[in-house]
């Protein structure tokens, strides 16, 4: 099925799930969020909040889009433009860091990797913007229905540590430099060895099979591959 991730925008700000393009969890304080709910003026506040930080800050999401139709999103912020970090019970998040505020895979979608792809999404672009680090609240119990935090076993998965602990609300963090630099060497192994043998690589017995396909890259690798090398703890 073919794939791509484009930019979050307020062209395709509509393409998020209706419950997730009303909600303001982050976009506003606790307070002003209530209001907006009574006044009905959620989608409103949001639209503003996409654009206010387009416009002051540059690309804020990612939307993956499967065979056309869109299939999740992430969305992130500096923790300056995110009035409802400030009143986490594990904040503040570090000056040095972009603040990575949710990540959802529609439900028909799940089981596709995609969650990972739009994590590694956001390592490339803030590491091209000079980005030394993402943090994240994490969901240590997260229920049934997504909510609007990731769940922190998730985010350790994927290469975020956790550096204040909490029953509920996590705060985790992945260093930017040091991932992408490990992320490169890999890289650079692999043209290496695929521009001299030709055997087609193959899962070793016993090792248990990525949940992402593997999508080739310009550089022989995958993308399942490269979000391993990426993510595996230092």
């Amino acid at each position: 099925m073919s794939w791509h991730v484009a930019s979050l925008t307020l062209d395709n700000l509509d393409d998020l799930p209706k419950r997730c393009r009303r909600c303001v969890f982050w976009e506003l304080s606790e307070h002003l969020g209530k209001q907006a709910a009574d006044f009905g003026s959620t989608e409103l506040e949001k639209e503003a909040w996409v654009s206010e930080v387009l416009l002051e800050w540059g690309s804020c999401g990612r939307v993956v889009y499967m065979a056309g139709a869109p299939a999740g999103y992430v969305i992130y912020a500096p923790p300056s433009a995110v009035p409802r970090a400030a009143e986490m019970p594990t904040g503040p998040v570090s000056a040095d860091a972009v603040l990575l505020t949710t990540m959802q895979v529609l439900p028909e979608f799940s089981g596709e990797g995609l969650g990972r792809m739009l994590a590694q999404a956001v390592v490339r672009d803030l590491t091209r913007r000079g980005v030394k680090a993402i943090e994240v609240f994490g969901e240590q119990r997260p229920g049934i229905e997504p909510g609007c935090l990731i769940p922190a076993d998730f985010l350790r998965g994927v290469g975020f540590k956790t550096i204040r602990p909490h029953p509920r609300f996590p705060r985790l963090r992945m260093e930017l430099r040091s991932a992408m630099t490990w992320k490169e060497d890999v890289e650079a192994a692999l043209e290496q060895l695929l521009g001299t043998i030709t055997i087609p690589m193959q899962q070793a017995s016993g090792v248990r099979s990525d949940p992402l396909r593997s999508i080739p890259t310009r550089s022989g690798a995958t993308v399942s591959g490269q979000f391993r090398a990426l993510c595996t703890p230092h």
